[in-house]
């Protein structure tokens, strides 16, 4: 981990709804967003496509939809996956032994990652990166998919979702049990990740915020986190929107969606990474990181 400080910024659930794409592109053009995680089978991914072949500098990545979410393919092909709706399910426990233990399930849960890598290809944006809906690369039958799969597209970076407990706890001062269990019960699981990612030669960023704060990354909460700042390279992710839309997920609508953006067009957020001296880059700039 270098002792220089890097920000990757990055907004997820791009495509979701034409007020997340509004919130990415003016955050984008007016604000710190370096990096939007795009998808592909969401109701407004083809507005967030348009709107991100205006923003050469953005770098946009795949964020893989296997829970609580839509699949890219038709639902016959995924039925071990999807409830009676034709969508994933919201029971991440269940879901994970599934794919653990279904080989039906595990066929095609590669089938829709394929297709969801080919989807994302489709649209001409070049890979920043990767990462997974509630974070399911974490899943070792996932991730062994995905880092097979992404051979195919250069390997992109993808994100280590572990936030430090004494930088995290110092700036919210709240959320104990929760930032403590992100830090440690995770370990486990982020020492695996890490290794798989060093062995196939991919990138990834050191730390995240955003984990234990997540929906709750408002002005405030922000400008504490990034007071802490660790070295490296660290990823902080926001779940913004400029307003509410008909049909917002359940899970959101307790989420400071119009907080979280409000976050990335701060003036005075912007100003405290320049002061600090804090370079804000894409996935991309991590790439030389990781051994071919």
């Amino acid at each position: 981990m270098s002792a220089a400080r890097r920000v990757i910024v990055t907004v997820d659930d791009f495509g979701l709804s034409v007020p997340v794409n509004e919130a990415v592109e003016r955050a984008h053009r007016d604000g710190i967003v370096t990096a939007a995680s795009l998808m592909v089978a969401e109701a407004a991914s083809a507005d967030a496509v348009a709107r991100a072949h205006t923003m050469p500098a953005l770098g946009v990545g795949l964020h893989l939809v296997l829970v609580a979410g839509t699949p890219v393919l038709p639902p016959e092909r995924v039925s071990a996956l999807v409830d009676a709706d034709g969508q994933f399910t919201t029971d991440l426990a269940r879901a994970g032994v599934t794919f653990f233990f279904h080989p039906q399930a595990r066929a095609q849960l590669r089938a829709e990652i394929e297709a969801q890598f080919a989807a994302f290809a489709a649209t001409g944006l070049p890979f920043d990166h990767v990462n997974a809906q509630c974070h399911m690369h974490l899943h070792p039958t996932v991730l062994g998919i995905v880092l097979d799969v992404a051979k195919q597209y250069g390997s992109p970076p993808m994100r280590v979702p572990f936030e430090p407990f004494g930088p995290s706890y110092r700036a919210g001062g709240d959320l104990r049990n929760l930032r403590f269990a992100n830090a440690y019960l995770l370990g486990p699981w982020l020492g695996i990740l890490r290794g798989r990612l060093r062995r196939a030669g991919v990138a990834h960023n050191d730390s995240v915020f955003g984990l234990s704060d997540v929906g709750h990354m408002n002005p405030r909460r922000v400008r504490a986190l990034l007071a802490q700042l660790p070295p490296g390279d660290t990823e902080v992710f926001f779940h913004a929107a400029t307003g509410r839309w008909d049909g917002i997920e359940p899970a959101l609508r307790d989420y400071e969606l119009e907080g979280e953006f409000a976050a990335l067009i701060d003036p005075a957020i912007a100003a405290q990474l320049d002061a600090a001296g804090v370079q804000r880059v894409p996935f991309s700039a991590l790439r030389t990181a990781a051994a071919p």
